[in-house]
């Protein structure tokens, strides 16, 4: 997958022949609800803390407008084996990630080998679609604009694991359930 995409507003989400978006189609759709420009003018935006609303994502899966004040980012985190894209609606946000498939289970500290940091910009109208193993964090790191972008995940985000990272070693913090979120 390139590092970044500009999504094509033009093409439908189509599922794959079991009724699963694939991570184009995830893509597509973050990318077209991402250009709505009046559901991203329905967020409300807090000069403090991130904004969001939950949509229905492409064939039973989830989605995500989010508003993303000056500084604002999520910390290391997985998405509990979901595959998903996101899409920028406005401004810029930073996407830092590791270039490895990292276990899912079964440890709490790893050593993270060199050369596999991986940071994108993504600017209004760019996009990027990931697997079920990607860890990263996204960041807006303007000082003085909100940024807002729509993610869309498949399936349904069952958990997050939550990371804290020190130099090369990541150590797992905590997981958070769906439930938590309702």
């Amino acid at each position: 997958m390139p590092a970044s995409v500009r999504t094509n507003a033009s093409h439908a989400a189509s599922p794959d022949a079991l009724g699963a978006p694939s991570q184009a189609d995830l893509l597509d759709f973050a990318g077209r609800t991402a250009a709505d420009a009046r559901l991203v003018a329905s967020l409300p935006l807090d000069p403090h803390g991130r904004t969001w609303i939950r949509l229905e994502g492409p064939g039973g899966g989830e989605a995500w407008l989010i508003g993303w004040p000056p500084g604002s980012g999520t910390g290391w985190h997985d998405h509990g084996g979901s595959h998903g894209a996101f899409a920028v609606a406005s401004g810029d946000l930073t996407e830092q990630s590791l270039a490895a498939r990292l276990p899912t289970e079964g440890w709490k500290l790893l050593e993270l080998a060199d050369g596999i940091d991986r940071e994108r910009l993504l600017a209004d109208g760019d996009g990027r679609a990931f697997g079920p193993h990607h860890v990263h964090q996204v960041l807006n790191a303007s000082r003085e604009r909100h940024a807002i972008s729509v993610h869309a995940y498949y399936p349904p985000l069952p958990m997050m694991r939550r990371y804290s990272r020190s130099g090369q070693v990541l150590r797992l913090e905590a997981v958070e359930w769906a439930r938590e979120w309702s």
